[in-house]
């Protein structure tokens, strides 16, 4: 049954330093929403000493992997602490183009090969296919989807997994969970602090939104249903996914569940993904999406 009215949503980030002049801004005033920002684990960077355990060399590889701007921080981090120079020919393979655009905090951007894809993991492939003689480095998290290797392995691409950060789950249970008609959830180690934190609560009284396909992933291993997923080709934005949906009247948005309760039913080798029907205009696809 499809709620009414949402009303509190509750969202797995820090709030925003001015909401006013954030995304979040679109939700309040176009659905008179109050939101609730609470971090659902915090990050912790590998230390010097941990690093050097692995025995990994970041100046062995002559290209990068970069699926976050937590994945940009720790390896410009650790490159300072290990007193590493990253050389100009050194190329970025960004999953999308705002996280390409960040790495101007630490280089200058002109100067190096940069190239991005546009939403998910597997459109970059296509773009490290064509430069497979490079060798390249994979900065990530600890808990980072083995989807993304398996994609790297299936299509022969030399690279190092490297941890370089670490998520830890906080705990949730000082939150009044049964005020929240809403949860944004952006990350699997989210999703684990949620359940570990409210093992018991019954979580069909809530609505979830899920940013990327590990954590729907990891929504649906814990039997919950994402019901506003993103990214999607019609609502590229966690923003604009939530945006559209509190826009649908109570049948469309009635309709909606039926379809995403048939596809949480459907066996798992079956993957399709589901978006809230609703027309939107087309966008011009950028010309070339190498920088530099």
């Amino acid at each position: 049954m499809c709620k009414p009215v949402i009303k509190n949503i509750l969202i797995s980030q820090p709030a925003p330093l001015d909401i006013e002049k954030s995304q979040y801004k679109i939700l309040i005033d176009n659905h008179g929403v109050e939101l609730t920002f609470n971090k659902f684990f915090d990050i912790t960077g590998v230390s010097n000493k941990d690093f050097r355990a692995s025995k990994i060399n970041i100046l062995d590889h002559s290209a990068v992997i970069v699926t976050s701007k937590l994945a940009i921080d720790n390896y410009f981090k650790l490159a300072k602490e290990l007193r590493l120079v990253i050389p100009e020919s050194m190329k970025f393979f960004c999953v999308t183009e705002g996280i390409a655009n960040y790495l101007q905090n630490y280089i200058q951007y002109r100067k190096r090969k940069i190239f991005y894809g546009k939403l998910q993991f597997s459109e970059l492939i296509d773009t490290m296919l064509k430069h497979k003689e490079e060798t390249f480095l994979y900065p990530c998290s600890d808990d980072t989807s083995s989807e993304n290797f398996k994609l790297l392995d299936k299509n022969k691409i030399k690279y190092t997994k490297s941890v370089m950060y670490r998520s830890v789950p906080n705990d949730l249970r000082g939150l009044d969970i049964e005020k929240f008609d809403m949860v944004v959830m952006f990350s699997p180690i989210g999703v684990s602090s949620f359940i570990e934190s409210f093992p018991s609560y019954n979580h069909e009284k809530i609505d979830f939104a899920a940013f990327g396909l590990s954590t729907q992933a990891a929504l649906k291993d814990a039997k919950i249903k994402t019901i506003i997923p993103a990214p999607t080709p019609a609502t590229p934005s966690m923003i604009m996914a939530i945006d559209r949906y509190m826009s649908l009247s109570p049948e469309e948005r009635a309709e909606h569940k039926e379809r995403i309760e048939e596809e949480f039913n459907k066996k798992a080798d079956k993957k399709s993904s589901v978006t809230l029907k609703v027309t939107t205009k087309k966008t011009s696809k950028p010309k070339s999406n190498n920088i530099g």
